[in-house]
């Protein structure tokens, strides 16, 4: 007999109850470090407290109104995006998925607006992981994604992510745009190198193609600034985002310069829940807190304390970890063992874990990690790695 919540997912038996900070309790009153970040969207941990009484105070005055109508937080939370990135102009939406696909709209409108209809294909990369509709599965073009949900949307070309000569080879007359992630996260923590991103830039603009970068899991802070690719020294023209954004609230957006949303007029495109007053009272709570001075900094070290610690660890378990890899707060261990495995024995001993392709095992604790935690996190790394050293 089916269970009565629909089982697409594959889910530990351990149900949790209450968090705070970093850690997380469960029902039976065990305690778990988490390193998970619920898939890279706690960023400022479990029930921070600038949160909490941002969506108390929200929900207490005006929870939903649909956008038939002006949501000034709306305005507030686009204007700290517009003032701290690239973009002109944004739009609210309520997951990764749903940013992906207005990107994905966007960049087809553009060129159907400047009288080139026949441009519709995105150029996206293999490994890749853009969310689960239709369209961002094909984006993603990943088998183990697209099985069982032919027809397979059109529109979509793969190329292995890093080849330039690959990527420059696919396009063609029919090519919209460009879509990439900073850092492939899903497809085992594979950071971009900067050159290559700024190639890819360099590509948009010879071939009058829109530059797309996904930043939903690499976004707010993840990897030591607002977004990667400012670390990185080069722009994109459209930017979908989410995870981060609402720190646990669902809330998603879709950065633009003026140019490439230039299609994007009343009609083009909407939501019924997309940036309702408490996400927004959230969000805006996060940006604040983030923007704040020093927090960056503060990443990026801990983000070295860390990998430093976790590059030592590997060094002495060798058999069990390949390599360690990632940017910023966004890590992965590249495990020898079944990724799963791993796993399941640091959850074992208290830590919890996020899987990825490449038999990976990401590391995605919060941004406001703490120098015992992290040191907390390396023992159970270390002991972990003991115990399942063949």
């Amino acid at each position: 007999m089916i269970p009565v919540v629909m089982p697409t997912y594959a889910r530990v038996d351990v149900a949790f109850e209450r968090g705070e900070g970093a850690w997380l309790w469960t029902t039976d009153g065990r305690r778990y470090l988490d390193f998970g970040a619920g898939v890279a969207v706690t960023n400022l941990g479990h029930c921070h407290p600038k949160l909490v009484a941002a969506l108390q105070d929200q929900a207490a005055k005006l929870w939903h109104t649909s956008n038939l109508y002006r949501v000034p937080g709306q305005e507030k939370v686009a204007a700290k995006l517009v003032a701290n990135t690239f973009a002109d102009t944004v739009f609210f939406c309520n997951s990764g998925a749903e940013a992906n696909e207005c990107a994905i709209k966007m960049a087809r409108k553009y060129h159907y607006d400047s009288g080139d209809k026949n441009r519709t294909e995105i150029i996206c990369a293999t490994g890749a992981f853009h969310g689960r509709t239709l369209a961002t599965i094909a984006a993603g073009g990943q088998e183990k994604h697209l099985k069982g949900f032919d027809p397979q949307m059109p529109g979509f070309v793969h190329v292995p992510y890093g080849n330039l000569n690959a990527l420059r080879d696919a396009i063609s007359e029919k090519t919209a745009a460009i879509l990439v992630e900073p850092v492939q996260g899903e497809g085992g923590i594979v950071p971009g190198d900067p050159d290559y991103l700024k190639r890819l830039r360099a590509a948009a603009d010879e071939f009058g193609l829109l530059l797309i970068f996904d930043e939903v899991q690499t976004g707010m802070g993840r990897t030591g600034a607002l977004f990667a690719h400012q670390g990185m020294g080069v722009a994109p023209d459209i930017m979908p985002v989410a995870k981060g954004l609402g720190g646990g609230f669902p809330v998603g957006a879709c950065l633009a310069t003026e140019k490439a949303a230039k299609g994007m007029v009343a009609g083009a495109h909407g939501s019924t829940f997309g940036g309702n007053p408490l996400a927004m009272a959230v969000a805006e709570t996060v940006l604040d807190v983030m923007l704040e001075p020093g927090f960056m900094d503060a990443v990026k070290a801990k983000a070295a304390k860390l990998r430093q610690g976790l590059d030592a660890i590997a060094a002495r378990h060798g058999a069990v970890i390949e390599q360690v890899r990632g940017l910023g707060l966004m890590i992965g261990l590249k495990a020898r063992i079944p990724n799963t495995e791993l796993q399941a024995r640091l959850l074992a001993n208290g830590l919890l874990t996020v899987g990825a392709g490449d038999n990976v095992v990401r590391l995605l604790p919060p941004l406001i990690i703490g120098d015992a935690e992290i040191a907390e996190a390396l023992a159970i790394i270390d002991r972990t790695c003991q115990e399942v050293t063949p």
